[in-house]
């Protein structure tokens, strides 16, 4: 495989944005350890492995369905202009699907049918972000779609099935999902959202009114520091509140990225070559604040 070849398939696969994947799951496993100083390690395991089959499906559907609009007819990195076999990348992305769900299910069985239906849920909202005859991100819904997905349902099913004890078995935690998973769902949105800066035009010529075709960038890119500030309130609040640990400030090590996104975005929201690496950036802010609250959180149970 040659080098162009090769950081097409990296560009492909999208290595980097798995942590949108691991990083909810992580967190819950380190509120449960510092709650109830234990979590179930296999439920843990399960779910991880889960979540990242779970976006496998939604990255390469994601594709797939992009490929039926034409939007990605000069994304030569996308996995449908790569195999060329849409029958193969179709039963892939299903099979992954499959497996996922399975593996929660199984994890199901043994606390709460609760788990299954908040993941059926986070899937569902995925499918109608993508998926046709909705294709709801054509309609500027996909941000909203994409934090209740990896939020409120994403923790609440998280919180049940790594809690120690089973405490959360007869009931959602809506509050405690809320709580903690508001910040990085958000974290995690905002990086669907820096994501279409790059492409506005592709998205307006094939009909994508994503939110930036909507407001225009230079309105979204001043939107991007409000949504960094409430970020970072809402998760002091927490704290305030004492939710969550005072050793949780370490989320504020992401702030370098987060004023990286921001600057990035003032000076260059009008051309858009400039901004094909908003995305990353605001998936490193995301990783590295959800990983300071994790750091924060086991910091607090081992001291």
């Amino acid at each position: 495989m040659n080098a162009d070849k090769k950081q097409l398939w990296n560009k492909a696969i999208k290595w980097p944005l798995y942590s949108v994947a691991i990083v909810p799951i992580f967190i819950c496993g380190a509120y449960n350890l510092n709650a109830f100083k234990d979590i179930k390690l296999l439920n843990f395991l399960g779910f991880t492995i889960a979540s990242i089959l779970l976006l496998f499906w939604e990255n390469l559907t994601n594709d797939l369905y992009d490929s039926e609009t034409g939007i990605d007819e000069f994304k030569f990195h996308s996995i449908v202009n790569l195999i060329k076999n849409k029958k193969l990348i179709f039963l892939i992305a299903y099979l992954s699907l499959f497996l996922g769900l399975l593996i929660i299910y199984i994890i199901s069985l043994s606390l709460s049918i609760n788990i299954l239906i908040l993941i059926l849920l986070s899937c569902s909202l995925g499918y109608l972000y993508q998926g046709p005859p909705f294709r709801l991100g054509y309609l500027g819904l996909g941000e909203p779609l994409c934090w209740l997905a990896f939020g409120p349902f994403t923790f609440a099913a998280g919180l049940i099935a790594l809690n120690p004890i089973g405490i959360y078995a007869n009931e959602i935690p809506w509050r405690e999902s809320l709580l903690l998973g508001t910040g990085p769902a958000l974290c995690i949105t905002l990086v669907l959202f820096c994501s279409h800066f790059h492409q506005i035009k592709e998205d307006k010529k094939y009909g994508k009114n994503s939110p930036l075709v909507l407001l225009g960038t230079k309105k979204s890119a001043s939107l991007v520091p409000w949504v960094i500030i409430f970020i970072y309130s809402f998760q002091t609040y927490t704290i305030f509140i004492e939710f969550i640990p005072r050793l949780c400030i370490l989320y504020l090590i992401s702030m370098p990225y987060a004023i990286k996104l921001i600057n990035i975005l003032k000076n260059y929201y009008y051309n858009p070559k400039s901004l094909r690496d908003c995305k990353f950036i605001a998936l490193k802010f995301q990783t590295i604040n959800g990983f300071g609250l994790i750091i924060g959180l086991i910091l607090n149970t081992l001291l």
